[in-house]
Parts: structure tokens; sequence; C-alpha cells
């Protein structure tokens, strides 16, 4: 039930395009049950009982009795005028039924395209919104939500379950507002005509309901497995896609694709077995309406054919009957298939609002303090913190002058980029807390904070667009004279004139029509425009050659001028010149101090200087 609220809320959140939607379909209910009991009439014309040949019709006088007066005032009239016009001369009758139901078949056709064309623009409307929050929603998600998520999950929701919302919104407007209505008109004309015969009808229509109701729930089941697998399949296809240089260099192609076939074929058995759920449904309710539709041929052509029918229900009435009811199952069909759509799209919106309810953790506080920059100090005190149970910092306290350099190295998974991430609130510590002048981060703004840091990572991590638009990225309102400022900084102009377009060249995705070096000082061009306070340096040549790194360290070194930074690295002789290095092992700090103290100290600092040959 919280799934179709969700549902009906996000489709009336456009209520004109709704309403539009509803009035259209209304019109098109009653014209097309218009359409078809003109063809009584139409029988009238062509196969007059004797009884009403000889029989004079008069005119009927208006009696204000109601809605049922205003129905047989109408009927009686309509039979009055198709009477008088069928005695003076049989053809003009025919013609005027004729174009009658062309009319009506035409109007029918014109309010069905009107509901369609509000229809599709509020459908692509909804989808659009969902797309729009899931996004927001992931933009906003704090980073331990991708360590332990796939991403290709994440794709998967936003695609292929958002997909089944569309057609929910489709299904939630005509199973509440229209095919209900048209049962409800159709019925009503059909127990005006005889009420025993529609009474009769009846009979298998709920065990048909019921039948509908266990695929259903059924459906729902096999719909959330299949959408889980589709974000499996996803992700695989990113990781693999990702990583084909690999795949290729150890020969893994062949068993990355059976890999790949595997995931592949139970997607398929899945899909396949929801679609079958779903497409059950209607064949089965169009098998036991046609059961139904033959009892009452029989049952209805018996009643006639001994002369025990109802007063004033005739055979032409009959044949028009069936008609009418033969329509019956198009808007229960509709039922059946919509409520198989809801029951799909239900898997998919509760996998949506695990997205979109998810807890963001790293939150704004209520009352947050200015931060407009660094004057004295940032502070780590005795910060500990932990991934899930597992800790990975314990009692951590340090700080950084402003203007100075501090240094972290240490062992693959000593802590140290854990470090770095706590300082823009990528992570928020279990315990302790990081000031900067004093003022708890926690304290302040999300946004205000990252303002004041820069972050060059070891993998350089560049869009799809042009040279000028990665320099440029989170930046607004910026001259070219200061784009081009920033690559000469980063050593990096120089090969961008170079480009086929220099700085408006597109450089592929992830920037992989760049050099490694390329692409890291572009990464460093995009952190002096931001000209931040505060530098987060995360092993940001441990990946390049001699000749890159060089031009690299030169541009990180101008970088780091005057600035407050914090240097992780692996290669020890890039920190030699660092104002304080911190040594960790195992989440906790071990030794401090300059590269000679360090270095005459003899301890963790110095056995890892001497492996490296410093």
């Amino acid at each position: 039930m919280k799934a179709f609220k969700a549902l009906y809320k996000a489709t009336f959140l456009y209520p004109w395009r709704a309403l539009a939607t509803i009035f259209f379909n209304i019109l098109f209910v009653i014209f097309n049950l218009l359409s078809l009991v003109l063809f009584v009439p139409f029988l009238q014309v062509i196969f007059p009982s004797e009884e009403k040949a000889d029989t004079i019709i008069s005119q009927p006088k208006w009696s204000n009795e109601g809605l049922a007066g205003f129905i047989d005032y109408v009927k009686s009239y309509y039979e009055f005028f198709m009477h008088e016009m069928a005695a003076k001369d049989p053809k003009n009758a025919l013609f005027f039924v004729c174009v009658s139901v062309v009319i009506a078949f035409f109007l029918k056709n014109l309010f069905r395209y009107l509901a369609i064309y509000h229809q599709s623009q509020l459908r692509f409307a909804v989808v659009r919104d969902y797309r729009d929050r899931l996004f927001q929603k992931s933009m906003r998600l704090p980073m331990s939500y991708f360590t332990e998520e796939r991403k290709g999950d994440l794709m998967s929701r936003m695609n292929s379950d958002v997909n089944e919302i569309d057609l929910a919104v489709i299904a939630v407007l005509e199973l509440l507002f229209r095919d209900p209505l048209s049962v409800l008109i159709t019925i009503s004309v059909l127990v005006y005509w005889s009420p025993a015969l529609t009474l009769f009808s009846f009979i298998l229509l709920p065990i048909s309901a019921l039948i509908i109701a266990a695929i259903g729930k059924s459906l729902k089941r096999t719909a959330k497995k299949g959408q889980e697998q589709l974000g499996t399949l996803y992700s695989f296809l990113d990781e693999y896609l990702g990583g084909i240089r690999i795949v290729k260099a150890f020969n893994a192609t062949g068993k990355t694709i059976t890999h790949f076939a595997s995931i592949n074929l139970h997607h398929q058995k899945l899909g396949t077995r929801a679609l079958r759920k779903r497409d059950l449904s209607s064949p089965l309710n169009e098998f036991l309406g046609a059961v139904v539709m033959v009892m009452i041929v029989w049952y209805g052509g018996s009643i006639i054919l001994d002369g025990k029918g109802e007063s004033g229900f005739t055979g032409n009435e009959f044949i028009g009957f069936i008609v009418v009811f033969s329509q019956l199952l198009v808007p229960v069909q509709n039922i059946a298939k919509n409520f198989a759509n809801l029951s799909k799209a239900k898997a998919s919106q509760d996998r949506i609002d695990e997205i979109l309810n998810t807890d963001e953790v790293i939150h704004d506080p209520v009352h947050p303090q200015r931060l407009n920059g660094l004057t004295t100090q940032i502070t780590f005190e005795k910060v500990n913190f932990a991934y899930q149970q597992e800790p990975v910092l314990q009692d951590i306290s340090f700080a950084i002058p402003k203007g100075k350099t501090v240094a972290l190295v240490g062992e693959s998974g000593s802590g140290k980029s854990t470090i770095a991430d706590l300082l823009p609130r990528f992570y928020d510590p279990t315990s302790g807390q990081i000031c900067i002048d004093g003022t708890p981060i926690t304290s302040v703004k999300v946004h205000d904070l990252r303002n004041l840091i820069g972050v060059v990572t070891q993998e350089s991590i560049l869009f799809n667009d042009t040279v000028y638009a990665n320099i440029c990225f989170g930046q607004d309102q910026v001259k070219e004279a200061e784009v081009i400022q920033a690559a000469k900084i980063a050593n990096a102009h120089e090969f961008i004139m170079q480009l086929e377009n220099g700085y408006q060249t597109v450089i592929g995705e992830r920037g992989n029509k760049l050099s490694g070096g390329q692409k890291q000082r572009i990464s460093i061009a995009r952190a002096v425009l931001k000209n931040p306070p505060i530098m987060i340096l995360d092993e940001a040549t441990s990946a390049l050659d001699t000749e890159s790194e060089k031009l690299v360290q030169e541009a990180l070194e101008n970088l780091m001028r005057n600035r407050t930074s914090l240097v992780i690295a692996h290669r020890l002789s890039t920190i030699k010149n660092a104002d304080l290095i911190i040594v960790l092992k195992k989440g906790k700090i071990v030794e401090t101090g300059t590269h000679q103290s360090l270095f005459e100290l003899k301890g963790h600092y110095y056995h890892l200087s001497t492996l490296q040959g410093v």
C-alpha cells in the first residue's frame, strides 16, 4: 500500500495533466459504449420485428422522475424518432444510424488520443522526476555507500526500475479512473437491458479475480529478483569494461565471457518468468470471459427462444447485450494487466525507496557556524574511525599549522587515506573531532568546509569534456586568463596548446586521450584554479614515470606554496622537505618528526626509507 501511495502521489504532482487525462478518458469510455449501443437501432432498421412494424409509436412526454425517468425518455424518444424515419424511408434511417456510428467512433478515438497526448507528457515527467531525485540522492550519499554497494545496481534502479514506474503511471490513471468507470457504465447498460442476464454473467468473475490476484503477488516477488539480478549485470559490465586492459593482458577473455553469460542467463530466466506471469493474466481473463459469454448466449438465447424473456427484451437487444458485454472484457482485461504492472512496479518502487530513504550520514548542522578560511591550524583530536566494526584509526592526534606541510607515511592499510578522507567529511570519525581554528568541522556546512579544500588524488578523475571544462570543474564565472594561468602553474599549458583544439579539446572518458602525467597536471590545474587554503595530495605522483613525476612534482610544489597541505606518499623522496612527517602503522601514530630527525631515530620510518633507498 505504501508503494501504491508513492506512485499515486508522483502521478498527481502534475494535477492538470492528470485531470486532463482522466477527463478525456471518461469521454472516451462514454463514446466507446455509445458507438456500440448505436448498433441496436441499426439492427432494428435492418431486421424490424413484426410486432414493432405494426405498432404505432407515439411521441413520448417528458416527466421529471430523476435519472431513470430521463434515460427512459431518451430511449423512448430515440425509438420514436427512428420509427418515424424508418416508416418514411428505411434507407434514410439506415444512413442516419451509419453516420451516428461513424461520429461516435470518431469522437471516441479523438478523446482517446487527447487522453494519450496528456498522459505521455505526464508519464515522462514523472520518470524524469524519479531520475532527478535518485541522482540528487546519489550525489549526497556518503562515500561509505559506494564502497559497500555496486554502482551497477544504482544504475539499474535509475534505468530499469524507473522505467517500470512509467508503466505504473498509466496503470494508476487507468486502474483508478478509466477502467472501473468503463466497467460501471457498461454494467449499468447491461442491467438496464436485463438484470437477470447480467447477474447470471457475473458468476465466474470472482474466481477470475482471485486467480489474477495470486498471479500478481507471485509476479512482485519474481520482478524484485529480476531487478536485483539486472543490477548485478550492470555492475559486471561497469567493472569489466573498465578493466578491459587487465582482462586481455591476463588472457581472461574466455572466462569473463563465460561469467557474463552465466549472469545474463540467470537474468533472462528471471525476466522470462516475470513476463510469463504478467502476460498470463490477460489470456486467462479473456478465456474466463469467453466462457461466461458463451453461457450467456446459451442461457439468454434459450429464454428468448422459449418466449420467457423479460418484458420488452427483444432479440435485437439481446444481440446488442452480447456486443456490449464482449466489450466489458476489455476494461476487465486492462484492470488485470494494470494490476500486474502495478505489482511489478511496486517491486521497483521498493528498490527506489531503498535509495531515497538511505541515511545520508553526513548532515549539515541545524545551526551552522561560519567558517571563512584558515587562520591558525587544523587539529585532529583523539580521532577514532571504524568501517562498520573493523577499527581503522585509533587515537589519532596531531596539528597542521597554517602554511605548513604535513606528510602521512606508512604501509598500505595503515590509515593514511582514511585520515585524508575525514578532513573534507567524506566520512565522520567514530569518536574524537577534527577542528579548523578550534571550530569542529561537524558544526559548519559541508559546502563551506569543502570550499576551503582542494584535492589531487592518485587516480586523476577527469570527465568526458573539454580540457577547459575539466579545469573549471565546480567553478562559476571563471575568466579564460585565470584558466591559462592555472595551467601554467601546473606545467600543463604547453602540452594543452599542442592538442588538436587546445583548451577546447575533448579528452574522452576518464581523460583516456591523455597520458598519466598530462591527466595529473590537469588535475593540479583544477586545484590551482580553485585556489583553496588547504590542499590534500593523495599519492599524486606514485603512478607516474620519472620524467612525468618531475614535471608533476614541480607543479605540486607550485601548488603547495603558501598553502596548508596534507600529503600522502609512498615515495618518501617526495616528502623529504615536509615540515612534519607522521608515521602510521595499523591505524596508530608510531613516530612523528622531520625527515632528518626520524631518519636518525632509526625506527619505522628509517626502515621504510632504507627499503626505498632514500
